[in-house]
């Protein structure tokens, strides 16, 4: 049997893959921009700042916490999110090592 599309990368170009395909909506980027901003989030708080619908806020929840990217804790019956310090620092060596590695010449095509 052939190798699977990820089986030929590796775990670290999966994981990062997998973690930049999370965020890759601007809506996940407004959550994330939000749960920053408020260092922690309750959804329908979420629901008020970006006028999207509560269904729609919460996949976009589900899809970032899925990913590891957020985490949350149940308060009564309320959501509390907040980032993922682990998953964020990854993510952050991770794709500022890739950035970094491009290092332009002076002539190109």
């Amino acid at each position: 049997m052939g190798l699977t599309r990820t089986e030929i990368f590796t775990e670290e170009q999966n994981r990062l893959s997998a973690l930049l395909k999370a965020m890759a909506h601007p809506a996940r980027i407004a959550i994330l921009q939000q749960i920053i901003s408020a260092k922690a989030c309750i959804c329908g708080d979420l629901v008020e700042e970006l006028g999207l619908a509560q269904a729609t806020i919460s996949q976009h929840l589900k899809e970032l916490k899925l990913a590891g990217i957020i985490q949350g804790t149940i308060e009564g019956v309320k959501v509390c999110y907040c980032i993922n310090p682990e998953t964020w620092s990854l993510l952050e060596k991770q794709f500022a090592a890739f950035m970094k590695a491009y290092q332009p010449e002076e002539k190109c095509c």
